[in-house]
């Protein structure tokens, strides 16, 4: 039997790179702030829940939970905004944690 997950594509998008660039600039200059943003996820969650949310919504998850669980990614985040890790780990990684974390029932 196919779950709810399992039909969910969440598909790559291009690399943010000047919300990338403004975002480290920030940890850069102010590190306890920069930290906190990436930690908070909000700033990355938006651009996504534009690209993924209308799927994401057609399986159950909110917007609220997406946030969740995007701030719960934080580490990998500041990795990739540091230039320790490429977007697409990063993207791939975060898209497998969203599937993981769907509600498993219905539509």
């Amino acid at each position: 039997m196919t779950s709810v997950r399992d039909e969910v594509e969440l598909a790559v998008p291009p690399e943010p790179v000047r919300l990338r660039e403004r975002t480290r600039a920030l940890a850069e200059q102010t590190p306890a702030v920069g930290l906190a943003r990436v930690a908070d996820g909000g700033w990355i969650a938006g651009p996504l829940w534009r690209l993924w949310g209308p799927e994401l919504r057609r399986a159950g998850l909110t917007k609220a939970r997406f946030g969740e669980i995007v701030a719960g990614y934080g580490r990998e985040l500041w990795l990739w905004v540091m230039g320790e890790r490429t977007w697409a780990h990063t993207a791939s990684g975060l898209a497998g944690r969203v599937r993981r974390r769907m509600p498993t029932t219905g539509r």
